[in-house]
């Protein structure tokens, strides 16, 4: 077995965490961070031989994952989400780099796959994600869509994962009104400015526009309007969100 940690941040995850881990079946530590769940997370995890500590993430997911590198036990990590899977030549890219011990950061290349129809443009086009590293030195900041920080060059892997982005449209629109939250405080905290005109009736157009057109969204068919026109609102929600915490402080 590979002498790398393998990180992986759940919470109720039952339905997806034991595929994600027999996905990484060639790992020797795999560790589950678990952030309180109510289900039989912990259950699956450990009947599959995985780790599992618990720690509240409070909203702070750069803070989770660091505390995750913290507890590898291995030189090498390698982040996973639990709606993520390894593939069988990803497994062996990533065993070959660990042998070779070059201090590198690698990023994978991630195939998006939802629930209810084929969809492989727009939003759902597949994206690079850091996720193979040194754990030394190496940490994350961000609440919202965080930013892994190491000090090594980076590498582009050949093999891929996927990513199992919603069982069900209750989900989606769940985590868009939290997304949008943690956005809106997070760009509050940062002091970003808020203009109604530019960031709530323009900004949108112009995520739909690029994600619709100039993303290939028009090719995933029905599916494609549909995430398109939720991306725009999704946009103008987050600045929504935002102009009135400004708002609710009499700063604007």
């Amino acid at each position: 077995m590979t002498k790398i940690s393998v990180l992986i941040l759940a919470k109720n995850e039952e339905k997806n965490i034991g595929d994600c881990i027999t996905s990484c079946s060639f790992a020797e530590d795999i560790l589950v961070i678990d952030d309180g769940s109510t289900d039989k997370t912990q259950e699956i995890a450990e009947s599959l031989g995985a780790r599992v500590i618990h720690r509240s993430m409070n909203g702070d997911w750069g803070g989770q994952q660091t505390f995750a590198i913290q507890q590898a036990k291995f030189p090498w990590i390698f982040f996973i989400d639990a709606d993520e899977r390894c593939t069988t030549k990803l497994a062996k890219e990533i065993e070959a780099v660990v042998e070779k011990n070059e201090q590198v950061a690698y990023w994978i290349k991630r195939i998006n796959k939802f629930h209810y129809d084929k969809a492989e443009h727009g939003v759902l086009r597949p994206d690079y994600v850091c996720r193979v590293m040194p754990a030394k030195d190496s940490y994350v900041e961000g609440y919202v869509h965080p930013a892994i920080i190491t000090p090594y060059p980076n590498k582009k892997m050949q093999g891929h994962m996927y990513h199992y982005t919603y069982d069900n449209w209750q989900q989606y629109f769940n985590k868009f009104n939290n997304y949008t939250t943690l956005a809106a405080e997070k760009y509050k905290k940062a002091g970003k400015g808020v203009s109604f005109f530019r960031d709530i009736v323009c900004r949108p157009l112009w995520a739909f526009l690029k994600v619709y057109f100039l993303n290939g969204g028009f090719k995933d068919g029905r599916l494609g309007w549909i995430l398109s026109v939720d991306h725009y609102f999704y946009t103008m929600t987050k600045y929504v969100k935002l102009y009135y915490l400004y708002k609710s402080n009499g700063k604007l």
